[in-house]
């Protein structure tokens, strides 16, 4: 009996690998397929992008979890996180963004593959002054009908609470953006510091498809 418990237990580790193994490299193929006609905000990284950047090419490496728990956390609830980092839209929105997205959904834009995104947590940020670029990759050249950004108000803490709109200070909207792969226009605020999110919604031009998205900065 000893000996097949032993079998088992070998026998289920190979399957177990495979399966992982299996799961990456859909993620991989999804990746390079229709995620491709879309962007997201890379300066400040967004949640995902900045998991993808950097973690892509070593997913497999558990320090991963030690280092950066927050994108392990994420890879393990859905390697899709990671790898449709440019995929994260709401199409038919019509402007609505506050009465279709829910509090406590803002980072994954209410999209279930990236509920994981939501989670409060040491997320790494990028350190940024008052003043600040949104730096927007748009795969496709979309364009843009706007830009609406938005900063965590002082106080609310990232590392314990999940963002809703209450939890937001607006600071600019823009006007259109002709289509090209990359977009970046100025941000000015005033009275932050520490940990924060900048909330960023892109509101394409092709069609009425809007992007959500989390960024999290450290104001030095």
């Amino acid at each position: 009996m000893r000996k097949t418990r032993t079998s088992r237990t070998a026998f289920r580790r190979p399957i177990q690998v495979i399966l992982m193994l299996l799961a990456v490299v859909t993620g991989a193929l999804f990746s390079t397929g229709t995620a491709q006609a879309h962007g997201t905000v890379v300066g400040p990284a967004t949640r995902a992008y900045q998991c993808w950047k950097t973690w892509g090419n070593d997913h497999l490496n558990p320090i991963m979890q030690t280092q950066d728990p927050m994108c392990w956390q994420a890879f393990q609830a859905n390697p899709n996180t990671m790898w449709n980092w440019m995929s994260m839209l709401q199409d038919g929105l019509g402007g609505q963004f506050e009465q279709r997205i829910p509090n406590g959904k803002l980072c994954s834009n209410n999209h279930p593959n990236f509920e994981s995104l939501n989670r409060p947590g040491a997320w790494r940020m990028t350190t940024v002054g008052n003043n600040f670029s949104i730096h927007l990759y748009d795969q496709a050249s979309h364009g843009a009908d706007f830009f609406r950004v938005y900063v965590s108000k002082q106080g609310f803490n990232p590392k314990t609470q999940a963002l809703g709109w209450g939890d937001l200070d607006f600071i600019t909207q823009t006007g259109r953006y002709a289509p090209a792969n990359d977009i970046t226009f100025p941000v000015s605020t005033s009275g932050y510091s520490g940990h924060h999110i900048v909330f960023t919604i892109w509101q394409a031009s092709h069609l009425d498809q809007a992007y959500l998205m989390c960024s999290d900065v450290n104001f030095g």
